[in-house]
């Protein structure tokens, strides 16, 4: 059982993240000292949005320069916390090289942060942003699962390189955190592994965001005509956050959980929006066929491959979220509260117009 010193400062790598903005913060609204690293403190625009919530907070933020893939660029950041979040990694559809944009900096960097908690005394716990995704590959993967229900004790084994590249970096990065963790003693582990994160984004102009990139095409009329029917579990980002808090200061919590709110579907999703903002924007009423989005789905987005609709259209998501409702005491908001208030947000940051 690992108690945390509440007075001691407490370290968020990539603070500046769609997750890790939420979580900073509670952190802040609790009264505690942040130690935010961020890749370039000078970036002012970045940081805004969190200088804004720190203004009004009981607690303080300090910002430290770091870099996932400079190794000991977290040792300043690091001195003094006992606990460290590890929120920093890439999650995108857009890239050249899978090797280089993704695995490199989810599993070196993940080496890196963790290396340093090694080097650094104080730390006692650190908790690592893992995903579903390190879990699973395709929504075909549920079903070959014990009951056909995903839980904490399955890892993917169906990504690779060529295929859900995504997957596989957060696979093999949250592999090489549990395979630090066990070369030592003082700090214990534990993951929060979230499904597909929607809900608002505090600063959405500056987030690179798969969930973003979708809210916005569900907004701005790339998806009239319908929506691919993914089979696909999803979260509130301010749920995600109270996972990560109540982790860091849950002295039995430990091990991995999966921090999905509903197994459900993009057509679902966007129904959610339907009631509040159907009459203002192009808000897709129905799903797309198989077949049409075969054509259609790799010139849209290069990830919507033949494969990936074959295993993932139509095809049901289940996922287990006992765990971290007991152990953490996490209850999730409706999906749609969720929904609305991700669009709005997205509204008020004029990144969607009404037609």
């Amino acid at each position: 059982m690992t108690q945390i010193d509440p007075t001691k400062p407490i370290l968020v790598t990539g603070a500046t993240g769609y997750v890790a903005g939420w979580l900073v913060k509670k952190l802040l609204d609790e009264g505690m000292t942040v130690h935010a690293a961020v890749r370039d403190p000078q970036r002012k625009e970045k940081i805004a949005h969190l200088d804004e919530i720190a203004s009004t907070a009981k607690g303080q933020i300090k910002y430290f320069k770091a870099d996932l893939l400079k190794e000991g660029s977290y040792a300043e950041a690091m001195e003094g916390c006992e606990l460290v979040y590890h929120t920093a990694s890439p999650f995108t559809s857009n890239f050249k090289d899978p090797q280089k944009d993704l695995i490199d900096p989810a599993v070196k960097g993940t080496a890196n942060v963790l290396e340093q908690a090694n080097k650094t005394s104080s730390v006692k716990r650190v908790v690592v942003t893992s995903s579903c995704a390190a879990i699973y590959t395709d929504a075909t993967d549920c079903a070959k699962a014990p009951n056909g229900v995903l839980t904490e004790e399955i890892w993917n084994s169906t990504a690779s390189l060529k295929h859900q590249p995504y997957s596989y970096s957060k696979t093999l990065a949250e592999q090489k955190a549990w395979e630090i963790n066990k070369g030592q003693d003082r700090w214990d582990l534990v993951t929060i592994n979230p499904s597909f994160v929607l809900g608002p984004a505090m600063n959405a102009n500056g987030a690179t965001s798969e969930s973003i990139s979708l809210l916005k095409q569900m907004g701005d009329g790339t998806m009239k005509s319908g929506v691919p029917n993914l089979g696909i579990g999803v979260v509130d980002v301010r749920d995600v956050a109270e996972a990560h808090y109540a982790a860091g200061f849950t002295p039995e919590a430990k091990g991995r959980h999966i921090t999905s709110a509903h197994n459900t579907t993009f057509l679902r999703l966007a129904q959610a929006l339907d009631p509040k903002f159907g009459s203002k924007y192009p808000i897709p009423k129905k799903a797309l066929p198989k077949w049409l989005l075969s054509i259609v789905g790799p010139m849209i987005n290069k990830s919507i491959t033949r494969q990936f609709i074959k295993n993932n259209v139509n095809v049901p998501f289940k996922a287990d979220n006992s765990k971290v409702q007991q152990e953490l005491g996490i209850t999730f908001r409706p999906i749609n509260e969720m929904m609305e208030d991700a669009f709005q947000s997205l509204i008020d940051q004029k990144i969607i117009k009404a037609k």
